[in-house]
């Protein structure tokens, strides 16, 4: 089998033509892939995803770049200033033009030597990080706007030749990796397609050829443009700087933007793929792939939802990302930051459906993590030691909660979630234990109406509350499961109820060992 996936990398290099250059050294490591994986999807939906991913639950995910320096989004997102200050209309051409001058004087490259990221301290970050209960880190590797947040040979736009003169990703990743956290990282590059666009339209720096490696194709298009016929040299580029990354810093997740979605990416997506699992597999670590929408088919890599999440639970793993501002991925002035309440509800809800929550940061562009991001952190890391058992290493229960609160699905609904109340329980199992999570502090007794002693699988020997040595007062009849208030929570946000039955019966509602 091995010879016929080399098969395939030859017929693909001789289609695709990108073994030459700089591009040699990666045609070779694909060449000496070892084999486990072909690049099929009736090969990839084999994958299985790892326990660390499982179990971990809680992630940072870090939007910082070039994007950092101008801090300013307009009625956008921060890491879209680049895009919207060549497009004629926004708020941001006109703060652009107003603050920094014409686009064809100061372009979004001169933006580059204020970079200079003097007070990054990653050991910092990674203790902060480790503090707010967080078992996997993604800093984005590349965004959209093209530049390298790595030391790269593929292009001379890069933070070790530029900018802040630090291989920005590399040491993030030992520092990380120093506090026993797993690494990852993040492509967005694949939207470089189009990204620079505007500035075709307008007297700009994007039309200066002295700079066509960095501002790149710059075609007309976008999300709602139906025709991306992507040159094969993109396409090669994309795939070879996504091979560099894995080669070079070992991610154990890789998480890929939209986009990639686009037909054109179908084949690269596939041999990429089958290297960096069958990479995986040579380093005996499990390894993920976040994907958005239908990039992927099920079971070939873990989903992504943006800003968003499930309805009900799923039976395969997925993920949310999310961040802990409403108005930016990236640094901004006037961030509107989330509550701790809310943050900690949506990891338990995400949790309960078998997700996990990667939560997005901003930093400044100095590198220093702004007071109210490290403090939301901090009150997630202190819920999470109290009761971090109900969350690491669970299962979905058979039903992933009840309550008032409408459970809503799909992306970016960050916005129109409602604020849960004291009856708005969530559940999680783990070994014999079930969790019930008030996602709110009672005040007043709460009823469980799931747990009815109708059932005879759900009468309760003891009912305990995590973090606290308090007995608890309780009463199950057939109107379900009564707690009454306790005189001191251990935690300002939701309560935790360890919960054990009478009978020993399976309390998850997946299959763990089918799990992919």
């Amino acid at each position: 089998m091995k010879k016929h996936f080399l098969i395939f990398l030859f017929c693909f290099a001789c289609r695709y033509g990108f073994a030459q250059g700089n591009h040699e050294i990666y045609w070779q490591s694909l060449k000496d892939s070892a084999y486990k994986y072909d690049p099929s999807w009736s090969s990839l939906k084999h994958y299985t995803v790892p326990a660390w991913f499982r179990d971990a639950k809680f992630g940072i995910f870090i939007h910082w770049g070039v994007y950092a320096v101008p801090a300013f989004g307009g009625n956008s997102y921060g890491e879209w200033y680049p895009y919207n200050m060549y497009r004629k209309g926004t708020k941001v051409f006109e703060h652009h033009v107003s603050t920094y001058g014409t686009q064809d004087t100061f372009g979004y490259k001169d933006f580059i030597p204020m970079f200079k990221a003097d007070k990054f301290d990653p050991d910092d970050w990674a203790r902060l990080f480790k503090e707010a209960g967080a078992k996997y880190v993604v800093p984005v590797a590349e965004h959209h706007d093209g530049f390298a947040m790595y030391k790269t040979s593929l292009s001379r736009w890069n933070a070790v030749d530029m900018g802040p003169h630090h291989d920005i990703i590399g040491e993030l990743a030992e520092a990380v990796r120093k506090e026993g956290m797993i690494f990852g990282l993040s492509s967005h590059r694949a939207e470089h397609w189009f990204y620079f666009y505007n500035g075709r339209l307008i007297n700009s720096d994007v039309n200066d050829p002295k700079y066509s490696d960095f501002y790149g194709p710059a075609k007309k298009g976008g999300y709602d443009f139906p025709n991306h016929e992507m040159t094969t040299e993109f396409l090669n580029d994309w795939l070879l700087r996504c091979i560099e990354l894995v080669n070079e810093y070992h991610p154990q997740l890789f998480w890929f933007d939209q986009w990639i979605e686009r037909d054109g990416f179908q084949p690269y997506l596939k041999t990429f793929a089958s290297y960096y699992y069958n990479h995986g597999l040579q380093w005996h670590q499990g390894v993920v792939i976040n994907y958005k929408y239908n990039a992927f088919p099920d079971s070939a890599g873990v989903l992504d939802i943006e800003r968003g999440k499930q309805a009900d639970i799923r039976s395969l793993p997925w993920q949310s990302d999310d961040a802990v501002s409403y108005n930016s991925w990236g640094y901004i002035k006037g961030l509107r930051y989330k509550s701790a309440q809310y943050l900690i509800d949506e990891l338990i809800d995400i949790v309960s459906k078998n997700g996990n929550l990667l939560l997005n940061i901003g930093p400044r562009a100095d590198g220093t993590i702004p007071e109210e991001q490290r403090q939301l952190l901090l009150s997630i890391g202190e819920w999470l030691k109290v009761n971090g058992e109900a969350i690491y290493g669970t299962r979905p229960w058979v039903i992933f909660g009840e309550g008032p609160a409408k459970s809503i699905g799909g992306d970016h609904i960050d916005k129109d979630v409602k604020p849960f109340t004291s009856r708005d329980i969530r559940f999680t199992t783990k070994g014999g234990s079930l969790y019930a999570i008030v996602m709110v502090i009672p005040r007043g007794k709460i009823t469980i109406r799931s747990l009815s002693d109708e059932n005879p699988d759900r009468k309760i020997a003891s009912v305990m509350l995590v973090g606290s040595n308090e007995k608890v007062s309780w009463s199950q009849n057939k109107e379900g499961l009564t707690i009454k208030p306790s005189a001191r929570y251990p935690s300002d946000y939701a309560a935790v109820y360890r919960i054990a039955f009478k009978k020993d019966i399976k309390l998850s509602s997946i299959n763990v060992s089918a799990l992919k």
